[in-house]
């Protein structure tokens, strides 16, 4: 008697009497769908770690997917560390299109100083600029590279709104070219090493005037309490990421420094939280 026999998920079905005699064709076809079902799951799981690498490293990819172990100490710290940094370049490529579009608005840059715009970008400048030579990963340096492009539009609308179109022109143009010659690889590391380590300085020098000012005034008048304390939060993160992920003494001894000069201007707002101005004397 001949049986006709179709293969369908179930396997190989007779199409008179529901069962197929042909047991070797039966256990063929499920090898075969086995295997397209193994291929495919090996396939999927190399994608998935291959798109995890950008938080973790293969060693940890296995302990947390293959060993199940989620608290595995140093894994745990660097999955941290990552989430950590990608979310602080996540906040920083939006963190001053409030400020660039309320110029943009008022038609003026009046109140921005130019001179402390400068020291911002010399020093996200020359942290980006060091972190690509010293080859850091992007989630340790990526916000300086956001911040640089934002200070630059700043740079160029105050020079703009000042009456200088030229100025702003020339502004983007000398910058431009400074930083063609840090990225061009022509400049030694120990330079860049140099001019990262001349940060701390501008922000002790920037953050404790800041800091007297509101000593003096007895208040800290006009500042922001929530951008006052994102960025004291930041730099405590960067602390960490920096250990984790780079272990560059310079690059961690420059977050210590921010984050104590923050943390200070961080207590005194919560020191003259409910102080009104001083008005003046006439």
């Amino acid at each position: 008697m001949f049986y006709a026999c179709f293969y369908n998920s179930f396997g190989f079905t007779c199409s008179s009497c529901g069962f197929c005699p042909r047991s070797d064709l039966l256990l063929a076809a499920k090898y075969q769908h086995f295997t397209k079902l193994t291929t495919q799951f090996a396939t999927t799981g190399k994608l998935q770690k291959k798109n995890m690498n950008a938080l973790m490293s293969e060693e940890c990819y296995e302990e947390f997917f293959y060993k199940l172990n989620f608290f595995h100490g140093d894994c745990l710290s660097a999955l941290i560390s990552k989430v950590l940094g990608y979310s602080i370049v996540a906040g920083a490529v939006l963190v001053k299109v409030p400020q660039i579009q309320k110029i943009l608005s008022a038609g003026s840059a009046k109140g921005l100083s130019f001179t402390s715009l400068l020291l911002e970008l010399y020093a996200v400048t020359s942290m980006f600029s060091y972190s690509i030579a010293k080859g850091f990963p992007f989630s340790t340096w990526g916000d300086s590279f956001f911040l640089m492009l934002q200070n630059i539009m700043i740079g160029a609308l105050i020079q703009h709104y000042k009456g200088s179109t030229s100025g702003a022109i020339g502004f983007v143009v000398i910058f431009l070219g400074i930083l063609g010659v840090l990225m061009s690889g022509i400049t030694p590391v120990s330079v860049l090493a140099a001019l990262q380590a001349s940060n701390m300085p501008a922000v002790v020098i920037s953050k404790m005037i800041q800091a007297l000012d509101n000593y003096r005034n007895g208040t800290t008048g006009q500042l922001s309490a929530i951008t006052v304390f994102l960025i004291f939060g930041g730099s405590i993160a960067r602390i960490f990421t920096s250990i984790q992920e780079t272990g560059d003494q310079l690059v961690i001894m420059n977050y210590v420094v921010s984050t104590i000069c923050n943390g200070i201007i961080a207590a005194q707002m919560v020191r003259y939280w409910n102080v009104k101005p001083k008005a003046k004397a006439e």
